[in-house]
């Protein structure tokens, strides 16, 4: 039995990760500190650490004297990110299918599963949902900073995620191509894995630089 002690800092981190991803924090505004350490009952030294490991993460920014601020999504961030994304996680989940064991399969399984419910039920529940997915196809290739690396950057895209599935349609493309993905991987046919999540990765991309250019536009 492993039991997971996770820290005050590390809980708030994750409340205010959530915000972030579904929009509930103005973006470059400064964070409100008394009034945030006030809602959820914690002193200011644990907040000010998830603050700062949220800016390590990329989805704050700080200026002196000033504070924290939400960074916008920006075209540039997208296009760095999913371009990481795909020098690095196609081939680390094609590596992990042909080690997978059993339980890592069945791990693989229950993110799917709890990705698809949360994309019947909860918009902002699936970012999350969706790094989990693709982190569990990582992880047992066993190589810690690969898996530490597409963690990090799921994090930086789950806000990209839910502005890329808001269109209709988007979110059965995303069931259709997780599945083709899980199938393959489940099977250990890692020539696929890695064709499939390429081909994933790139057409989330293409949406995105279409979504940019006509928030430009619009």
């Amino acid at each position: 039995m492993t039991i997971v002690v996770r820290t005050l800092a590390e809980r708030i981190f994750e409340v205010i990760r959530e915000r972030i991803v579904a929009g509930q924090l103005p973006v470059m505004e400064p964070v409100r500190q008394d009034a945030l350490a006030a809602e959820l009952g914690v002193s200011k030294i644990p907040l000010r650490e998830a603050l700062a490991r949220l800016e390590h993460e990329g989805l704050l920014t700080s200026q002196a004297n000033r504070g924290w601020f939400v960074r916008p999504m920006s075209h540039d961030q997208a296009e760095e990110i999913y371009l990481l994304r795909l020098a690095i996680e196609p081939a680390a989940a094609a590596y992990a299918c042909e080690r997978a064991e059993e339980e890592d399969k069945d791990a693989a399984r229950q993110a799917f599963t709890l990705l698809d419910a949360a994309a019947a039920a909860n918009l902002n529940d699936v970012a999350v949902r969706n790094r989990e997915f693709h982190v569990a196809l990582v992880r047992p290739g066993k190589r810690l900073l690969t898996t530490q690396l597409v963690e990090r950057l799921e994090v930086l895209a789950e806000r990209y995620v839910i502005a890329h599935l808001q269109p209709a349609g988007r979110g059965d493309r995303a069931h259709n191509e997780h599945q083709e993905l899980l199938d393959a991987w489940l099977s250990g046919n890692a020539a696929k894995v890695k064709d499939l999540l390429t081909a994933h990765i790139a057409s989330t991309l293409d949406d995105l630089r279409a979504h940019f250019t006509a928030s430009r536009t619009g």
